[in-house]
């Protein structure tokens, strides 16, 4: 079976402020390359798992001659005695040049797995070895900036809760889904003070973590059983950080039965599908433009192991050719929210870009729930203490060494 990872190995997540990095989506020209993508999930789950297949799919119609070898579903409850090395071994073997890893649940295996195939590109997606200089020579890391998107999605919740509840359906704890949560939190407050007008410290914000990226009976919490216990417990928006689509759907459900609710999802573009009337919108990953630049660099010979935190294009954050997050308005916003959103954007992108009077939401002063300082009056976050969500990520001198992450005073919820 494969490794089960400690808590600080495990992702690599997206970075704010000045660090986004834009990725054009040109085409390639060469004889075509064999490329593998690992899945955590189905490559169909309208989540994480579809929208990287989905930008597997574009290199073999945009690159000529490529092809891709994808396996799906690894994980301990589909493939329990499957293990990322008989996985790679396989796609090598079938002539892949180009490894995708797409899960955090993957970044131990990947960086051993690397070691015996030095002639293999491989990318541990939402890894960090290459931030740390511990990487092999032929290990990166690439992620997208999604806590721009969870910040809007929180904007998006605040405006439009009326029982001043919000909820969050969390995967499971690590640095990456922490400091989502955190992004989320923060884009809620700061919306629900300064649009609602409100107090930000009377707004509602909670989480509950299923265990996993996706249900896994009897190893995991039911993410139906969750979401229907944060309706009945008062919320009226849920905003899903899970790989699956339980938090719309159910939230569609309750709306059919009159029940005024709504839900944002996450990962895929398509997520508002399930139940568009009540979806206020989807935060997702686009991943074709990293996966192109990095077949491009293979088969030029001109890669080296990078770690990339890519962002919005923020003149257009839609933008498919390229963009690597993005958030697209859903039916459940009046068009006096989606202006507001539109604002609040725009106030994102002046932040990311330096600009004088930009929003930078990662600023202090903000604790930590047991109290600790996080960041300072006037402290803006670096790249490493948004990565871990941890106040000591600069002075740590591996990433074991950094302070285990934590949520925001002011969230409901497990830390740890």
């Amino acid at each position: 079976m494969f490794k089960k990872l400690s808590v600080l190995g495990l992702l690599l997540a997206i970075a704010l402020g000045g660090f986004a990095a834009t990725v054009p989506l040109a085409v390639a020209q060469d004889d075509g390359i064999v490329f593998g993508v690992i899945l955590v999930g189905p490559k169909d789950d309208h989540g994480w798992s579809e929208a990287h297949y989905t930008a597997g799919q574009h290199i073999e119609e945009t690159v000529p001659g490529a092809r891709m070898i994808a396996l799906e579903s690894l994980n301990s409850a589909d493939r329990p005695e499957t293990t990322l090395d008989q996985v790679v071994e396989d796609m090598v073997n079938q002539g892949a040049e180009l490894i995708l890893t797409t899960s955090a649940d993957f970044e131990v295996d990947t960086t051993n797995v690397a070691a015996l195939y030095p002639d293999v590109t491989f990318i541990s997606v939402s890894g960090d070895d290459a931030l740390w200089g511990i990487a092999t020579d032929n290990l990166g890391n690439f992620m997208g900036q999604m806590e721009y998107g969870k910040m809007i999605a929180g904007c998006a919740a605040a405006l439009k809760t009326q029982t001043g509840s919000i909820a969050y359906l969390g995967p499971l704890i690590d640095p990456e889904t922490t400091r989502l949560v955190n992004s989320t939190y923060l884009g809620a407050r700061y919306c629900y003070e300064n649009y609602r007008g409100l107090n930000p410290d009377d707004l509602k914000f909670q989480v509950r973590w299923i265990g996993f990226w996706f249900n896994i009976p009897g190893v995991t919490l039911d993410p139906t059983e969750v979401v229907n216990g944060f309706f009945d417990g008062g919320t009226d928006v849920v905003i899903s950080g899970i790989d699956t689509t339980e938090g719309i759907v159910v939230a569609g459900q309750r709306a059919a039965q009159g029940q005024a609710v709504w839900a944002i999802p996450y990962d895929f573009e398509g997520g508002c599908a399930e139940a568009p009337d009540i979806c206020l919108g989807v935060p997702y990953f686009h991943w074709a433009p990293l996966y192109l630049q990095t077949v491009q660099q293979v088969l030029d010979g001109t890669w080296e192991p990078s770690w990339i935190w890519a962002g919005p294009d923020w003149d257009d954050i839609n933008n498919p050719e390229t963009t690597t997050v993005g958030f697209v308005y859903g039916n459940g916003l009046t068009d006096e929210e989606k202006a507001t959103l539109d604002e609040f954007i725009a106030g994102l992108a002046a932040g990311a870009k330096g600009e004088e009077g930009g929003l930078n939401l990662y600023t202090g002063p903000l604790a930590f729930q047991d109290g600790s300082i996080y960041l300072d009056d006037g402290e803006v976050a670096t790249e490493k203490q948004i990565w871990f969500a941890a106040a000591n990520a600069d002075e740590a001198a591996t990433p074991d060494a950094v302070n285990p992450p934590q949520l925001l005073a002011g969230i409901e919820g497990a830390s740890q």
